[in-house]
């Protein structure tokens, strides 16, 4: 009867695991907080995809080095002229739109006015006006604040009625948090928040999508395929459809070569979108994509190919779904449910194989979803199923081991994992009562404390001994110490119970001087946090002593604290308050000195007597600790 009962309370127990799990996963999605963990999936799939088909709508024209040695003492500033001949090459050619790559913030007109060159500076760029009132042209600008940033004036003024928003694409690029561009957007990114009478840009490879389908720029929203973008959605996922060098290129040099026309490259561009942009050594306009990570393939993506990737996305009507909330947490529920099935019935060794076999599954369905133009939440249901099998067989040997399960409620407040761990594996309930051993006990408190109470607020005080004693208690369990108890500003610890060790005292040394230099450091937080407060300078004093000690679990049945009582506790108290006295911050006895070891250097000495002892005692300034001449 009592097994039927254990075991439906552990079948109820694992359904509760189960929704928890599903909901927190579900949360957690929606809230992208884990979003990183999806990236390595998703930039695997499209790297094992490689290229999907070929653009039918794109090709990119590129300023190479090749097309640099045409003109060699031309700076790529005063090349105006030379997209005037191209683009009007392009533009004979049948080309649909053009779009320059380029954000053309100043005008060599006026630098050659600047320079005397008047009549040069009234012509020079009249070629490039005249192509761009022709409105068959896109310009790159750039809004990454709301501000936009606009080619130059005159080359504004040239656009047909003025239109910036019809003529102008934000060439600004979209990156995760770890610097790749897997995301596109409809608007640039500062254009949102732009006021009423500040010009909003749509982002290049839109406005270019937006105008080669014939739809208008400023309308509220846009149709692609089965998709109607408005220009507030938040960035999406871009469907790249292959590797770098997947869309079709040209050089620019065969459009300004005699008889460009003939060239049957150039006759192949009729009808499409031409992307015109910057790749040559010195331009930093390339960047990393789901392509440009892993160690066989690390090539990073010209920026002008990536708009073109993006635009021909959009003419495609291509896009990358997640799944909808339903088909989500369906997709979440039913492989937990057969997991949990199975795991409540094998054993641990057992049920690991099928959480393997289940992770792989996932990023295989991860990935044939993939294919399909769906987006899954592969790292998502990984996790879920992780801490679901953690869950469950923690659950599982929880109730198992009660008695294991009791050692740790009772020692993990207090006692460091690694003594949680020993006690566990000795298999022994420690019982009331108690035994005597060497102990080296750690007494601290907080020097000036009784000040900075009178000349701060209560939430300040609290706040202060929070953040203080959380550094502290890292430092004392990095030497294995047992946090005893927190007295007001001070903090008791042993080192030798209830895991004795041979070097316990040296320890102990160790972590005085360690929650000193942070006591120290913790200035700094102090000096921030209260500025101009003029409190007193952030200090501690420790006292150490080593000798024996009553140890054990004192208190009732139902509730127990492992301390350690006795002389040796009291006089490692008094050693505390004699740092006042001897003026430094650390004071030890003889006998924690002799049980340190070699290598412990001293400061100031003094032989003293402390309060409910009738014999004195020698006590020492410790300095630091030499650890090379101990092994």
């Amino acid at each position: 009867m009592k097994q039927r009962m254990l075991s439906k309370r552990l079948n109820m127990l694992a359904v509760v695991l189960i929704l928890l799990t599903v909901l927190c996963t579900e949360l957690l999605f929606r809230s992208g907080q884990l979003a990183m963990l999806e990236y390595p999936w998703s930039d695997l799939w499209f790297r094992l995809a490689g290229q999907t088909h070929a653009a039918r709508h794109l090709t990119v024209v590129e300023v190479d080095e090749e097309t640099l040695d045409l003109y060699p003492d031309d700076p790529v500033p005063f090349w105006t002229p030379h997209f005037a001949k191209a683009t009007g090459v392009l533009q004979a050619a049948g080309v649909k739109l053009i779009g320059l790559d380029f954000i053309f913030h100043s005008s060599p007109e006026i630098w050659l006015g600047r320079y005397g060159a008047h009549e040069a500076s009234r012509n020079y760029n009249q070629s490039f006006r005249q192509t761009l009132a022709q409105g068959r042209i896109i310009l790159g600008g750039a809004q990454p604040v709301k501000e936009a940033r606009l080619p130059a004036s005159e080359y504004v003024l040239s656009l047909p009625d003025f239109d910036i928003t019809g003529h102008i694409g934000a060439t600004d690029l979209v990156f995760d948090n770890d610097g790749t561009l897997r995301r596109i957007t409809a608007m640039a990114p500062g254009a949102r928040h732009a006021g009423a009478d500040e010009a909003k840009l749509l982002s290049f490879p839109m406005l270019l999508a937006v105008k080669a389908s014939g739809q208008d720029p400023a309308a509220a929203s846009w149709k692609f395929g089965q998709r109607q973008i408005r220009a507030d959605d938040p960035p999406w996922l871009l469907p790249y459809l292959g590797p770098p060098d997947s869309i079709p290129r040209l050089s620019m040099k065969e459009l300004l070569v005699d008889n460009a026309l003939a060239n049957p490259k150039v006759q192949a561009l009729r009808d499409r979108v031409v992307i015109v942009g910057a790749r040559y050594a010195s331009t930093n306009d390339a960047h990393l994509t789901p392509y440009g990570h892993g160690v066989f393939n690390a090539r990073q993506m010209p920026g002008p190919e990536i708009h073109a990737q993006a635009a021909e996305a959009l003419l495609t009507g291509h896009f990358i779904d997640p799944l909808t909330p339903g088909l989500r947490i369906l997709s979440f529920v039913l492989p937990l449910l057969f997991a949990a099935w199975l795991w409540m019935r094998l054993t641990m060794w057992r049920g690991l194989p099928l959480l393997l076999g289940m992770l792989a599954l996932a990023a295989l369905i991860g990935f044939a979803l993939h294919r399909l133009s769906i987006s899954f939440p592969v790292a998502h249901l990984q996790l879920a199923l992780i801490v679901l099998f953690v869950a469950i067989y923690g659950m599982r040997f929880s109730f198992g081991e009660s008695e294991r399960n009791l050692i740790r409620n009772v020692f993990s407040s207090y006692v460091s994992a690694e003594v949680v761990d020993e006690i566990v594996n000795s298999g022994h309930i420690p019982q009331l009562g108690g035994e005597a051993m060497p102990l080296t006990i750690l007494f601290s408190d907080i020097r000036n404390f009784t000040t900075l109470s009178e000349l701060l607020n209560p939430e300040e005080v609290v706040e202060i001994l929070n953040t203080y004693f959380q550094r502290a208690c890292a430092v004392l369990q990095a030497e294995g110490g047992c946090i005893d108890k927190f007295i007001g500003d001070a903090v008791m610890v042993e080192f030798g119970a209830p895991l004795p060790r041979p070097d316990d005292a040296r320890r102990a040394m160790r972590a005085a001087l360690r929650l000193h230099q942070t006591a120290v450091e913790f200035r700094t937080w102090m000096a921030q946090r209260f500025a101009g407060r003029e409190l007193p300078l952030f200090d501690v004093g420790v006292g150490l002593h080593t000798g024996q000690a009553v140890v054990g679990n004192i208190g009732s049945p139902s509730k127990l604290q492992y301390t350690a009582i006795g002389d040796s506790v009291n006089l490692a108290s008094r050693l505390e308050g004699i740092t006042k006295q001897m003026g430094c911050a650390i004071v030890a006895s003889r006998a924690t000195i002799e049980a340190a070891g070699a290598g412990v250097i001293l400061g100031k000495r003094d032989t003293v007597k402390v309060k409910g002892r009738h014999e004195t005692v020698e006590v020492f300034e410790v300095l630091s600790l030499e650890e090379s001449d101990h092994v």
